[in-house]
């Protein structure tokens, strides 16, 4: 984890974060100085230099159309001012400034990819690896994954239909397995994690399922099934959290309302769709199950009914920033709560629609068992459905080429605090900007308490 080659991105990293801010300091000095030397025709350079770096520095902090329309607008912005500026005396600035804006925006773009060097780890021993054949449509078999495995001296262990997972895993640990590792869905990848954090092993999550949400919120790889075996081989570790609802250990999230009634019905996986949108007109009518639930909030008012209460192993970012849809930290010993509303039609919301907050704990109340979706499979929780965090519990072994932190773990939201990360990562800090873990205000992170 110390050769010089693992620290290459670390490197990389600093001096595109070096190169970026070098970039953006010249863009700015070279307006200023184009503008103050033609007063006041030079303003119009120094509008156009505002919408060219907006553009570019969104261009950065966003995925998707929203990346598209930042660097159109960069786009726009710099062609009308060759148009409108572009005869001898400008011409030469403009082009200047095209470029700079386009260093800046390739080099910040580097500077915030989520590679991270984590502490090198001893190489097990004995290693196990659990295989659900079935998991991603037949994943594990298609890439070799077993072979690989026995080339890597681990040990597999094949999950028949029918089989008890966590009965296989205990007989692994009991025959003296020193370290743990799933291939399979998000579900599977719960009770092998929970049985390694029970046995403090090191564990290792192999990307086989479907969407493997829990691998990459690690910073593994999703797309290098076979390499995620080298976790054991030459993989760094880092300690993360694990969650719990009614004492089941949970990985990502668990759901309740709408979806979590969608996936208890027998043809949902079928007819996701059509199910979803049926769920939604069922939970809607005043005996709906989702009108049951009833939960606290950070400021201390008691509410009722929700479309969805979704409560996660850490804070989702939800936004449509860079890394939406993941988690920046599972290391945060909290739990992340979201809920929205049910549709409103006829009579005026008297409460805000979404909310997010964090807590270690959350409870949530109701009159019959709660449908619930965990880690995305079905189960009837029974009430009152409490939920706790359980800080430092899993030691995770990630491969290390993988990246080694989720995409959303060193991007910041927000110009300015991407801009103070920039100035982090140049200075040889740490990119994420962690601080020691201590107790938590249970307040909102994208509201305030109602």
């Amino acid at each position: 984890m110390s050769s010089p080659s693992r620290m290459s991105p670390v490197r990389r990293r600093r001096s595109a974060a070096a190169l970026a801010l070098a970039a953006a300091a010249w863009v700015v000095l070279l307006t200023v100085i184009v503008a103050v030397d033609d007063f006041p025709r030079g303003l119009l350079l120094l509008l156009c230099t505002a919408l060219v770096a907006a553009g570019a520095w969104e261009g950065v902090l966003r995925r998707g159309w929203g990346r598209v329309a930042a660097l159109a607008v960069a786009g726009v912005a710099l062609a009308g001012g060759v148009l409108v500026l572009g005869d001898e005396g400008y011409r030469q600035s403009l082009v200047q400034l095209g470029l700079g804006a386009l260093i800046w925006h390739a080099a910040a773009r580097v500077a915030f990819q989520p590679d991270v060097v984590l502490p090198a780890a001893a190489r097990p021993k004995r290693p196990v690896l659990v295989v659900n054949p079935r998991s991603g449509g037949g994943r594990a078999a298609r890439v070799g994954l077993a072979a690989a495995a026995g080339e890597r001296g681990i040990e597999v262990v094949e999950l028949h239909a029918g089989a008890d997972l966590e009965a296989l895993v205990r007989e692994a640990v009991d025959a003296g397995a020193d370290a743990l590792a799933m291939a399979g869905g998000d579900g599977s990848q719960a009770v092998v994690a929970a049985l390694a954090a029970e046995a403090d092993l090191p564990y290792a999550c192999i990307p086989a399922g479907t969407r493997n949400h829990f691998a990459l919120d690690l910073g593994v790889d999703r797309d290098d099934v076979v390499g995620a075996l080298d976790a054991f081989v030459d993989g760094g570790e880092r300690v993360v959290d694990l969650a719990e609802v009614n004492g089941r250990v949970f990985v990502n999230n668990v759901s309740l309302g709408v979806y979590a009634e969608a996936v208890q019905q027998e043809g949902y996986r079928a007819a996701k769709l059509r199910t979803l949108l049926d769920t939604v007109a069922a939970s809607r009518a005043p005996e709906g199950a989702s009108h049951d639930l009833s939960w606290t909030t950070p400021g201390g008012r008691t509410l009722r009914g929700a479309a969805v209460i979704m409560v996660s192993n850490n804070q989702y970012r939800l936004t449509g920033a860079a890394g939406a849809g993941t988690r920046p930290a599972v290391d945060q010993g909290l739990l992340g709560v979201t809920v929205l509303d049910p549709p409103v039609s006829g009579e005026r919301r008297r409460r805000r629609p979404w909310r997010q907050w964090v807590t270690p704990d959350f409870r949530v109340e109701a009159t019959r068992p709660v449908p619930a979706g965990i880690d995305g499979e079905a189960a009837l929780l029974t009430p009152p459905v409490v939920f706790r965090t359980r800080p430092a519990a899993l030691r995770v072994r990630v491969a290390a080429h993988h990246p080694g932190a989720s995409p959303s773990a060193i991007e910041p939201v927000g110009a300015l605090p991407a801009l103070r990360a920039l100035l982090r990562i140049a200075g040889g800090g740490d990119p994420r900007g962690r601080r020691e873990r201590r107790p938590l205000p249970t307040h909102p992170l994208s509201a305030s308490p109602p």
